[in-house]
């Protein structure tokens, strides 16, 4: 398998796409980090205020380190913001406090996406550690079963990550509407601030596309999709 041409052309799509949208996504946020709102809202302050427009008070915000590492823990309602984002004033910085704002709410509002994408997680680490394993013991034992059981395991994680998508939408159309709505920017404004939660969406399209391709060769690499099955 790790020497398989084929494994590469599967990838190849994955790959490419996952590139673009990494570099769409910095470049993009680069971009409107130069561009103040003219609220002079901080990144925190317009998640705090879509948060208190929406009910939810019992959210806290708190500043974390690294780039762009910004997310909402629904175990500990915590929302997370990096330096980027927890003090700045761009549109870069609302648009991403106010998209993960959107995830404090789908879960208050118990947005069924999101419940299933969290209810997912402890089986999700679990296939993702192990499928590799599992498959390669199946390979060196030549033994049909572990390979399957392999790729169900690996084929969790590429649920996840078609799970994910509706998630992360719903909270950038939150985020978009809410912050015009909240006054936190005006209409022009929140096209910069929109374009970056565009790009960032396209990272988790990516992840998608490449699992799901991944799990197309090893199916492929079984012989349930009429390729080989040493």
């Amino acid at each position: 398998m790790f020497f398989d041409p084929m494994y590469f052309l599967f990838i190849i799509p994955g790959l490419i796409l996952a590139g673009f949208a990494s570099w769409k996504t910095k470049s993009t946020f680069n971009k409107y980090s130069e561009i103040a709102s003219s609220s002079r809202v901080t990144g925190a302050q317009a998640a705090r205020m879509l948060l208190d427009n929406a009910g939810v008070h019992d959210v806290s915000i708190e500043q974390v380190g690294g780039f762009l590492s910004d997310h909402y823990d629904p175990s500990h309602k915590v929302l997370r913001l990096s330096p980027d984002v927890y003090g700045s004033h761009s549109l870069s910085a609302i648009g991403v406090a106010c998209h993960e704002a959107g995830h404090a709410m789908q879960h208050a509002d118990g947005y069924i996406w999101l419940n299933m994408r969290s209810a997912m997680v402890p089986m999700v680490n679990i296939g993702s550690n192990f499928s590799y394993i599992v498959m390669l013991a199946g390979m060196l034992l030549h033994s049909q079963m572990f390979v399957l059981l392999g790729i169900g395991m690996f084929s969790l994680a590429v649920l996840f990550s078609i799970v994910t998508l509706p998630v992360e939408w719903d909270a950038s159309a939150r985020a978009k509407k809410l912050m015009v709505r909240a006054g936190i920017v005006g209409d022009r404004e929140a096209s910069g601030a929109g374009a970056v939660l565009n790009a960032a969406f396209l990272t988790y399209l990516a992840a998608a596309v490449s699992s799901v391709m991944t799990l197309l060769y090893y199916l492929w690499r079984a012989g349930l999709l009429g390729g080989r099955d040493d």
